[in-house]
């Protein structure tokens, strides 16, 4: 779908209120755009989004409830012509690159500039993506397509799963945070099809995975 500046409802989705505060604030400065709906988990942001069927989506990645990329095949299915981004504060290219798999038209950090946000507004309203990080577009495509299901850092947590860890110690060894484990961790189940410790220990097993 391509939209003008003059006609585009957005749906915000963010578990931070203050976030969804300063997103709406930037783009209720731009003519035409208004904010129709916020969400503050997976579950709201595809009921609303169904409800409201907004021209853009604006998906951070880690919510309670589902991460945005768990709900976007069903908003793709359910609310067909809308645009997503996805607003992360994970700057990983193969993460960047699994939004990609999953349908986003573009993925911006969180740390990014009001600019930034204008901007990829404007990209993706208009048919274009929009990556805020230093990767291109065919970069990222490219490691879209390679045939391991899961990234790096997720294969890291997947081992450490297996391992018995907790999320907790998972973040701790790692040096992220607690609610990004559990992304990873949905991100993982969701890949593999596998969402058992059990079963997921023996993928490691099976296929040699180290954390290297």
């Amino acid at each position: 779908m391509t939209a003008t500046l003059e006609m585009i409802s957005v749906l915000v989705a963010d578990d931070h209120a203050v976030v969804r505060a300063g997103i709406r604030h930037i783009l209720e400065s731009m003519p035409g755009v208004s904010v129709v709906a916020e969400a503050s988990d997976g579950p709201s942001a595809l009921q609303l989004a169904r409800e409201h069927k907004p021209d853009l989506i604006i998906l951070d990645v880690s919510m309670p409830g589902g991460s945005g990329l768990s709900v976007l095949s069903d908003l793709r299915r359910d609310v067909q012509g809308a645009r997503i981004l996805i607003l992360s504060m994970h700057d990983d290219a193969e993460y960047i690159a699994e939004s990609v798999r999953a349908g986003t038209n573009g993925y911006l950090l969180k740390d990014s500039a009001a600019t930034d946000l204008r901007a990829a507004v404007r990209a993706v309203m208009n048919g274009g993506s929009f990556f805020s990080s230093a990767l291109s577009r065919p970069r990222v495509e490219a490691i879209a397509q390679q045939e391991s299901p899961i990234t790096k850092r997720e294969r890291q947590v997947l081992v450490r799963v297996a391992a018995g860890g907790t999320n907790k110690e998972i973040a701790a060894a790692l040096g992220i945070s607690h609610r990004t484990v559990e992304t990873h961790r949905e991100s993982i189940a969701r890949k593999l099809g596998i969402s058992s410790v059990a079963g997921q220990t023996r993928y490691v097993i099976e296929h040699h995975l180290t954390d290297d």
